[in-house]
């Protein structure tokens, strides 16, 4: 995708001086481009987490290549891959279920390709650190107008790794829904949406108050009482909600508070939500 200042975004866990070393590579084989770091933040090994930050973000970005990298099996035989997409864009990461939710919101893919070709990698590879020496390198030659198939053998875009999120338990006047990953305030992503709650719980107005529970880090079963709100100021400062994020997704929330915190409860735990009686 040449263009006179080819647009190219970053999304890592790596903190920003190894993902400044990816911003350093690019710059060096297309100067002019456009680098943007989306996050340098997303929570180590966190694959759903970034995914999903990708899938939520993307389609608000310029078209380019955008590079993901969270991967927790660098140097292991997973598959580095390129995937074009329906809106033009190529997501440039590992092949651990990271691009597909991301690629899926740009169209849908519309092709991929493995990163083997040595030729658009710099020129010592090494097994810790793909980022550097596969990812940032394969990204800026697509950027600078090279095809896919010259990077690699082509993919069955249905063979890609798909994200493995569970699915929520939608039942008659109960929802149990997966904590996805934490967000930098302490709230609590995750994975049911409003359909869902709707489905169980019928249309919700804001301002109902809801049981939950959950089993806490220790072990012990919680419950607390909190509403559903639109968004945080609505409830007092130090109080808990439900709410669906930008992205669609039920969380729960303390206003200007962690709910991670609050209720012991992060990525990997259950949020159980009932009506109050």
């Amino acid at each position: 995708m040449p263009e006179d200042r080819p647009f190219i975004s970053l999304t890592t866990d790596f903190g920003d001086a190894y993902t400044a070393i990816c911003a350093g590579v690019v710059h060096t084989i297309v100067p002019a481009a456009n680098v943007l770091v989306l996050s340098d933040e997303v929570t180590p090994y966190a694959i759903v987490e970034g995914a999903l930050l990708l899938r939520q973000a993307l389609p608000y970005l310029p078209r380019g290549v955008h590079v993901g990298i969270v991967d927790p099996g660098v140097g292991t035989p997973r598959r580095p891959v390129a995937i074009a997409t329906v809106r033009g864009d190529v997501l440039v990461g590992p092949d651990n279920g990271l691009l597909p939710p991301a690629a899926e919101r740009l169209g849908g893919a519309v092709r991929a390709h493995e990163l083997r070709n040595p030729d658009f990698r710099l020129p010592q590879v090494s097994s810790s650190f793909h980022g550097r020496d596969v990812f940032a390198p394969a990204a800026a030659h697509i950027a600078a107008g090279a095809d896919l198939a010259a990077l690699g053998p082509g993919l069955d875009v249905a063979g890609l790794t798909a994200l493995d999120i569970p699915v929520p338990a939608v039942r008659d006047g109960e929802l149990t829904a997966a904590v996805l990953y934490t967000d930098r305030f302490g709230s609590l992503i995750t994975s049911a949406e409003e359909t869902d709650l709707t489905i169980s719980l019928g249309p919700l107005e804001h301002g109902t108050v809801l049981e939950t529970s959950w089993t806490g880090r220790d072990g012990q079963l919680r419950s607390a009482r909190v509403v559903y709100e639109a968004t945080y100021g609505r409830v007092p400062e130090g109080a808990g909600l439900l709410w669906i994020d930008s992205s669609g997704l039920l969380g729960l929330a303390v206003n200007q508070g962690s709910a991670a915190e609050r209720f012991g409860l992060g990525a990997g735990g259950t949020l159980t939500v009932r009506l109050a009686h």
